[in-house]
């Protein structure tokens, strides 16, 4: 049995195609306002803690960082050094890096690793460095350096700061520079 199609008059096929485009428009109306982003919540309104959960910590400027990091490079430069030195703060974190003219490659890095070592355990890195011997691991902590040339800044009994010194042919050298810094810190407070 043969099905025969049904023609469609003209006025059939422009009402039925309107309404399929119709159709499809309600579509896509419907799913960009759904997809719209809702109106912001209001901010929530911060909270107050009680000055027992919180704590104050003091930081080394910018100013004193860089001030710092130019006396050990001149120090070292006096000596006829080459040397890089780094400042970072309580965290680690940089503040100040200065690669003097001529300076090895790896000093960079070592310059920093150095500080933040001395200032991670509030100690010159030459002590820590002894440390090594009855506990090896330590050297394991990541970002650590466990040879001289770093020194701590503290205020009060607190570390502030370290600063890293690194390329002389001796960490002892290294470490008169780091300590000429932060002598210098002292002399202008």
């Amino acid at each position: 049995m043969q099905h025969k199609a049904k023609k469609f008059s003209t006025r059939a096929k422009v009402i039925t195609s309107a309404g399929i485009v119709a159709a499809v428009a309600a579509g896509v109306a419907g799913a960009v306002s759904a997809s719209a982003e809702a109106p912001a919540a209001a901010p929530a309104a911060p909270v107050a803690v009680k000055s027992k959960a919180t704590t104050t910590t003091t930081h080394l400027t910018a100013d004193a960082a860089a001030r710092a990091a130019g006396a050990a490079l001149k120090a070292a430069e006096k000596e006829g050094q080459r040397v890089t030195v780094a400042v970072v703060d309580r965290n680690g974190n940089t503040v100040v890096t200065l690669r003097g003219d001529g300076a090895g490659p790896q000093s960079y890095e070592s310059a920093i690793r150095k500080a933040y070592t001395a200032v991670s355990w509030n100690a010159p890195t030459s002590e820590l460095a002894e440390r090594l011997r009855n506990a090896p691991n330590l050297k394991d902590i990541p970002n650590t350096l466990f040879l001289a040339g770093g020194a701590p800044v503290a205020h009060g009994n607190a570390p502030i700061a370290g600063i890293g010194v690194a390329g002389a042919p001796s960490g002892d050298l290294d470490e008169k520079f780091a300590r000429a810094a932060v002598a210098a810190l002292g002399d202008r407070g």
